[in-house]
């Protein structure tokens, strides 16, 4: 994809500690590699099948850990959210809620997407006034 570091942070929404859930493995490796443009950096196996997929430095550990992907996801901190609102829809995601939101008196440009694994994530970049 384009230049210049675009993931800047990634936390989970629940308490899914640096693992959100899924069922496979391999399919999740294999899919965030289109369309988040990740790196699978490690496949740690204790206490569950994992797999560490990294972007710009950033993290997201997937893991069959038996959670419901559909209640989980992650907030991902972005720089060029235009830029990586083009990226997800040329890979035919469909972007929710492109909207502006308040939180502690910052202004973010916001969007959320589902990824076939049913996890939500939600990306975000602050407004430069």
């Amino acid at each position: 994809m384009s230049g210049g570091q675009k993931f800047k942070a990634a936390l989970p929404f629940q308490q899914d500690g640096p693992a959100l859930p899924v069922a496979d493995i391999e399919a999740t490796s294999k899919w965030y590699s289109g369309p988040f443009d990740t790196v699978e950096k490690e496949r740690p196996s204790n206490p569950f099948r994992t797999a560490i997929l990294e972007r710009d430095g950033t993290r997201l550990g997937f893991a069959i850990n038996h959670g419901d992907a559909s209640q989980a996801g992650a907030a991902i901190l972005v720089s060029d959210i235009e830029g990586i609102k083009e990226e997800l829809e040329s890979h035919d995601m469909t972007i929710g809620n492109w909207r502006i939101d308040e939180r502690d008196g910052e202004k973010l440009q916001v969007f959320f997407v589902v990824a076939p694994d049913g996890l939500c994530f939600y990306f975000h970049e602050p407004v430069q006034s």
